[in-house]
């Protein structure tokens, strides 16, 4: 089995390179891991180092240029995790929206491509972020324990119930421009996989954390405030009056490469193409519920409120995996607390870690 994995000096894109070398099943044949990244990531440099050491072949090459796939080997299956995972990308000020376009949506077409013309299969990771910003706004919340918690008896919403948000959960726009080059991928995932015949595997995201993320608000929000709250630097609730009760559920990425490996090894039959993948409720918590998480673990720590509102923020989300599981025979393996700690121990190890990773 040859794999490839784009994004493969990303937080996510090296975790899937690393635990597919540990998870590949014993006798199932030999097993060849390529990476692929363009290296713009702050950190990035990092985990090319540590894919050496793997015994992953790296390739510097820009995806959105079809040139820089074109001497690339052929490969059973190929992992679409490079993208700006930022919600907030083309609205920002920090990359254009064409700009995240073209990361998000041309460089999946190209990967498509070369998919077609190796016969691969494919797999994308999605997110989260494809579901309505209007229908997830409305949901009613109540706040229990310094979060918001969704109240069922008020919700009638076609898609969502106590575990999380199903894959009926409406898509209707907006969702973010993030969020639509991401529909858009798995649309065109979809159509190609029929067209040219080869399998195709979409797996939506909640939010992903470990050691060795990348600590940016945006993008490794428990990297982001672990490190910060550890070394005391400022840290903010913003919007929903400032009080840190938005809700998000977490796992780790050995979880979803776990996955994976079930989905290109396995004889399942199913029209369905599309899973959502996240820690559901037992994995879920609040900014406010984290921050006593890390006052308990390096002492209190103020955090500061800001009452402004950002676009895209959104009270309550966590994936409801019920699909998958039923599916794949899967779940989670590692829980939040062993998620956290492990987290904040990398972060204890590296002082320096928050530089590193949100240098331009």
């Amino acid at each position: 089995m040859k794999i490839l994995v784009s994004g493969g000096c990303g937080f996510v894109g090296f975790s899937l390179l690393e635990s597919f070398a540990e998870l590949w099943p014993r006798g199932s044949g030999s097993l060849e891991l390529y990476g692929v990244d363009n290296l713009s990531r702050a950190g990035s440099e990092l985990n090319r180092r540590r894919l050496d050491k793997l015994g992953v072949k790296f390739f510097h090459g820009d995806l959105r240029l079809w040139s820089d796939l074109e001497h690339l080997p052929g490969v059973d299956l190929v992992v679409d995790a490079s993208a700006n995972p930022s919600v907030l990308a083309g609205v920002d000020g920090k990359v254009s929206s064409r700009q995240l376009i073209e990361y998000n949506l041309n460089s999946t077409v190209n990967l498509l491509e070369f998919c077609r013309v190796h016969k691969s299969s494919f797999v994308l990771l999605s997110t989260s972020r494809v579901y309505s910003i209007g229908a997830l706004s409305r949901l009613a919340v109540t706040m229990q324990n310094d979060a918001f918690a969704f109240d069922e008896a008020k919700n009638q919403t076609v898609g969502v119930s106590e575990k999380g948000i199903s894959e009926s959960f409406s898509v209707e726009p907006p969702v973010s421009i993030y969020g639509s080059t991401k529909l858009a991928s798995e649309a065109l995932a979809v159509e190609y996989g029929s067209a040219f015949n080869f399998p195709v595997w979409i797996n939506r995201c909640g939010v992903l954390a470990g050691a060795g993320q990348f600590g940016k608000v945006d993008q490794g929000i428990v990297a982001f405030w672990l490190n910060a709250y550890l070394h005391r630097k400022p840290l903010k609730y913003i919007g929903f009056e400032g009080r840190g009760y938005q809700v998000r559920d977490f796992m780790h990425p050995k979880d979803l490469a776990a996955l994976i490996v079930k989905q290109i090894d396995s004889t399942v039959s199913t029209s369905q193409r599309t899973f959502n993948v996240g820690g559901g409720l037992q994995r879920a918590m609040s900014l406010a519920q984290l921050s006593a998480w890390c006052g308990n673990r390096f002492g209190v720590h103020e955090i500061h409120s800001a009452d402004e509102e950002r676009p895209y923020d959104i009270p309550w989300v966590v994936m409801d995996a019920t699909l998958a599981q039923r599916t794949w025979d899967w779940d989670c393996q590692d829980s939040l607390e062993e998620i956290l700690a492990e987290v904040a121990k990398h972060a204890e190890q590296h002082p320096d870690w928050l530089e590193i990773s949100m240098r331009p």
